[in-house]
């Protein structure tokens, strides 16, 4: 008893050329022309599909944007807060200084009272001139820090003002989104389950060279018929009429040669 032969599927190569794909699209339990029918309303369900998205345009775009912009901002802010708290650390350590400064001038001072030579003199003199001058710093220093303080918080009011800006356009832009995706949800719903039904039907490979023939193509058209009975409906080229029989005929797989995409029977429109 002879074993039978199991089939090898081939791995689907993106630049295999539409010899074997033609191959291919002839052996399968649909017949060809169920095939190309299937081809021919998988098409239109999707040509309705970029319709409804068209209607979106770039809302979808600028929603994210939007989103990606307010994040941007609000990590700003966090960032200019964070700046801000260091800021004021740095003003609590300043005053402690000056305080510190202060109290050991006081010491110096009180000890001025009890020197017992000009050498001890000049030693606690040179000491609160030193403790001054610190003194002198670390106020320096507040006062800076408060202005760059300021600085921070004019900025942070700037930002705090375009997140809300962003905030308002990005609700208007969801709104406007939504009361679009409402009105076309159950017709796209509708259009995407027809569409994966025929899909189904397809081979992998076939389907493979569809969604190719669509990315290459600006109107996104991969199956179309014969225009005025003579021309390829997606170039508009004259088609030889040996291959326009064989368009009629519905048993093979025909390819525009000048454009590529894959021709069908005027009828099944």
């Amino acid at each position: 008893m002879a074993k039978k032969t199991k089939k090898i599927e081939t791995p689907i190569d993106q630049r295999e050329t539409f010899v074997s794909i033609q191959k291919n699209f002839a052996d399968s339990s649909l017949s060809v022309s169920e095939k190309l029918k299937t081809l021919y309303v998988l098409q239109q369900a999707d040509t309705e599909i970029d319709k409804i998205l068209q209607l979106r345009g770039e809302l979808p775009m600028e929603v994210e944007r939007l989103e990606n912009e307010i994040a941007d901002l609000k990590a700003k802010a966090a960032r200019i807060a964070e700046h801000i708290e260091a800021y004021t650390k740095t003003i609590a350590e300043n005053k402690n200084n000056v305080s510190e400064c202060e109290s050991q001038i006081e010491k110096y001072k009180a000890q001025l009272d009890n020197v017992a030579n000009s050498r001890e003199y000049d030693s606690l003199n040179k000491e609160i001139e030193n403790q001054g001058l610190l003194k002198q710093i670390a106020e320096k220093n507040i006062i800076e820090t408060k202005e760059m303080i300021l600085g921070k918080k004019g900025e942070a009011e700037i930002v705090k003002e375009k997140i809300s800006i962003r905030q308002d356009d990005l609700k208007a832009k969801k709104e406007e989104l939504a009361t679009i995706v409402e009105a076309t949800s159950k017709e796209e719903a509708k259009l995407r389950a027809e569409r994966d039904a025929c899909a189904e039907k397809i081979d992998a490979r076939t389907m493979s060279a569809y969604d190719r023939i669509r990315q290459s193509c600006n109107n996104h058209l991969a199956v179309v018929s014969v225009f005025n009975n003579d021309s390829c409906g997606g170039c508009f080229n004259t088609i030889a009429p040996q291959r326009l029989i064989d368009i009629a005929s519905n048993k093979k797989m025909i390819i525009c040669e000048y454009c590529g995409r894959i021709l069908v029977n005027p009828d099944f429109e």
